[in-house]
């Protein structure tokens, strides 16, 4: 039996988790127990890039890009990823996951050869074209070549650049299934396979498309999955799709917390946070912010008041069109706008390097989703300030918060302003 069929059989047998119930004795590989951690099977540190042994060239792009030392991660996951291992890699937003996998992907490709060589799947499109900016950017000096493949887009316009052939693809599970199947992405050179935010891509419902991308691939293809927590359905992939994989776990003690100055703001009922979201804009405005609410209808209510009163903030959402967000993300990106409401969609994996000042208008409903909210502001050594609105409702959310991350959390001071 080959090893595809082998995955294959292990992945109908488990089928989807089942997420309302713990596994009765949990059988899957050690030190993955599926209470969220990871045990890291892999001591190697190496703390500077120099020692890396990567390409010349690709060196020249890291430290162009204004990389000097690598995080955390990278000193430990950019090895075993350039040797071939199947890796998952636990590690928080802000840690520096995409330069990881960015960089063993460039070390690993043959620029030489105008095939697709990397396939990497994410849960947004933005996070997508953030991904290709990055591949891009540190591929530079070796011309490598990237494409985004994700919704919204034209395709037709997708096929051609495939088909004129690209080294890396980056894209949403369903438009990469849809380029695959049409033979515009052309699988047969493909030798590592990335799952970023696999923990997030899984809980969007996208299972059963990854499954149909990978039956895909060849069947000795490298796999290396990144994800912010463990839960049954990544630990599902784990045991389906990866050999004997090596593990490492940044703890959260290490992640982008220290550095952000985190502090809330007593709004005892929901209809006064309006008001002291207004009575902040001066400070929001001196710098770039971004807000943050739990529903869509709310970022569209609460952009509409505050254009009502001539605030300038702009806003984005998954119910938009691709275009208008892009067009959004371009303005916030450049400075032009500086104050943006979202949903969690932007919450992982939009690196907007200027950003200092996160507000979660709405506590996050899932506590996990607060580190990638308030990891924009300071993402890897970057300060930061997050201010939280606590309603009479929230204080039992806010003390989860602390107890969860091992932070503390104080009350706003009066002299913000100048802690940003």
């Amino acid at each position: 039996m080959s090893l595809q069929d082998r995955r294959n059989e292990e992945w109908d047998k488990n089928g989807p988790a089942n997420d309302e119930k713990e596994p009765q004795g949990y059988d899957g590989p050690p030190g993955m127990e599926p209470d969220g951690i990871i045990e890291s099977n892999w001591e190697e540190v190496v703390d500077n890039f120099d020692e890396m042994n990567l390409k010349e060239e690709l060196l020249r792009g890291i430290y162009a890009y204004g990389f000097e030392k690598p995080s955390a991660i990278q000193q430990r996951a950019i090895i075993p990823c350039v040797k071939g291992h199947d890796v998952i890699a636990q590690a928080q937003s802000g840690t520096g996951k995409t330069a990881t996998f960015s960089i063993s992907i460039l070390q690993q490709i043959d620029t030489s050869v105008r095939e697709c060589q990397a396939l990497i799947l994410a849960p947004t499109r933005e996070l997508a074209q953030q991904i290709q900016k990055v591949v891009i950017a540190l591929g530079d000096f070796m011309s490598a070549q990237c494409h985004a493949c994700i919704g919204g887009t034209n395709v037709r316009e997708d096929m051609r650049k495939l088909e004129t052939g690209v080294h890396v693809v980056v894209g949403t599970p369903g438009r990469v299934y849809d380029m695959i199947t049409r033979r515009a992405l052309r699988t047969n050179h493909i030798k590592m396979f990335v799952l970023d935010e696999a923990d997030e891509m899984l809980s969007r419902g996208f299972k059963d498309q990854i499954h149909d991308v990978f039956k895909m691939l060849n069947s000795d293809v490298q796999v290396i999955l990144l994800s912010a927590t463990m839960p049954n359905d990544v630990l599902d992939v784990t045991k389906s799709f990866m050999r004997a994989p090596v593990r490492i776990l940044v703890k959260k003690e290490e992640l982008t917390l220290e550095g952000i100055k985190q502090f809330f703001v007593y709004v005892e009922r929901e209809d006064w946070k309006l008001e002291t979201l207004c009575d902040l804009y001066d400070t929001l405005s001196i710098t770039q912010a971004v807000i943050f609410c739990n529903t869509r209808r709310k970022v569209d209510w609460l952009t509409e008041n505050m254009h009502k009163r001539d605030f300038t903030v702009s806003a984005m959402h998954g119910d938009m069109e691709q275009r208008e967000r892009d067009v959004i993300m371009r303005q916030f990106r450049t400075g032009s706008s500086r104050v943006l409401i979202t949903t969690d969609l932007l919450a992982r994996g939009i690196d907007v390097q200027q950003v200092s000042l996160v507000i979660n208008y709405d506590l996050p409903s899932n506590r996990e989703n607060y580190i990638h909210r308030i990891g924009r502001g300071g993402r890897f050594g970057r300060k930061g300030v997050a201010i939280n609105f606590v309603t009479e409702d929230d204080k039992r959310t806010l003390k989860d918060i602390e107890q969860f991350y091992n932070t503390k959390i104080d009350e706003m001071p009066m002299n913000v302003a100048d802690l940003i």
